[in-house]
């Protein structure tokens, strides 16, 4: 007897539990809900994203091996990251200096720097103005879509042997170009001609994903605040200025986000246009100093380049809430 009342007791007891818990969730807002739902894809990719962060860092606590063999020295603290930063080992186990304000084409962080808001910003206001072109309604508009896909769909190695011929001596019209503007004959060795360059070769093939993005969002906008501000007699600046690029503006700052993150990361490119030596990235000398077997040295300076995206991409993620906020 007791037995069969521990059972009913057990049963109540988590059938009472079950549905307290269909209560909280019929409960939840659809927000809460979403959230709750993203939990375990959330979880997976912090452990995907923080376990090799972690390992880098630990790596990062360890002197380079003396004898160049595949192994870490010994422990030595931050004392990579106070060389580092303070330029100790700009000499020693750099390739290319780390931050060297005096010769700013050869610093890797400066020169990311560079690279990163010069293409972000001319791949923003490119394809700001062919998604407002592209927003309109006229014949071929499908035809001119993919015609600007197409450079987004060249590969990275392809889009570097591009423009490594189009400024070879000798083969590319692009050299004439350069020498014209007072360059000298071999632009892609020459690290202050080689970064425009660069930045061309990627604003040639990232504004169309800028254009795509920001596109989506031009037509999400509501029509009909358009037919109301005719009736009031905005003038056409007015409508952009009031209604387009208020709404429109967290879809931008989503795409500099992809674009900042992707342009601080900048290795392919300049490796297959040019050479990590011409134009040193934040990328470039990690893989350069990994090559050489200095793991301690590379890893410092892949925590740091990691420390600085997240610093950029916290910045986006402030400005895209107070956006947002703005918006609603």
């Amino acid at each position: 007897m007791s037995t069969e009342q521990s059972t009913e007791t057990g049963a109540q007891g988590g059938s009472g539990i079950y549905a307290g818990a269909v209560r909280w969730l019929e409960n939840l807002s659809e927000t809460a809900f979403a959230y709750l739902l993203l939990i375990p894809a959330m979880l997976v990719l912090l452990v995907i994203s923080l376990w090799p962060l972690a390992s880098t860092f630990e790596m990062s606590l360890h002197a380079d091996s003396i004898t160049g063999a595949a192994q870490l020295g010994e422990f030595v603290g931050l004392r990579n990251y106070v060389a580092l930063l303070t330029g100790q080992l700009d000499t020693v186990a750099l390739p290319q200096p780390f931050f060297d304000p005096s010769a700013p084409f050869q610093s890797a962080l400066i020169v990311t720097i560079i690279f990163t808001i010069v293409a972000v910003f001319f791949e923003t206001l490119i394809g700001f103005g062919q998604a407002l072109v592209l927003d309109q309604d006229f014949r071929g508009r499908r035809w001119v879509r993919v015609a600007i896909i197409i450079p987004w769909a060249v590969p990275i190695v392809i889009q570097g042997m591009i423009f490594f011929l189009m400024f070879q001596p000798g083969i590319g019209f692009g050299v004439d170009v350069v020498t014209a503007l007072g360059g000298s004959g071999t632009p892609l060795v020459n690290s202050a001609e080689a970064l425009p360059i660069v930045i061309l070769a990627d604003v040639w093939k990232t504004t169309a994903f800028m254009a795509l993005l920001i596109l989506a969002g031009l037509q999400s906008v509501d029509r009909s605040l358009y037919d109301v501000a005719k009736v009031a007699g905005a003038t056409k600046w007015q409508q952009f200025r009031m209604i387009t690029f208020p709404l429109i503006l967290p879809t931008v700052l989503v795409a500099m986000l992809f674009r900042t993150i992707s342009s601080m990361r900048i290795y392919g490119l300049i490796e297959t246009a040019s050479s990590c030596t011409t134009v040193p990235s934040l990328s470039c000398l990690v893989v350069t100093t990994f090559s050489t077997r200095r793991y301690g040295t590379a890893a410092a300076v892949a925590f740091v380049t990691a420390a600085i995206i997240a610093v950029v991409v916290s910045i986006y993620i402030v400005r895209y809430w107070q956006g947002s906020q703005g918006v609603a």
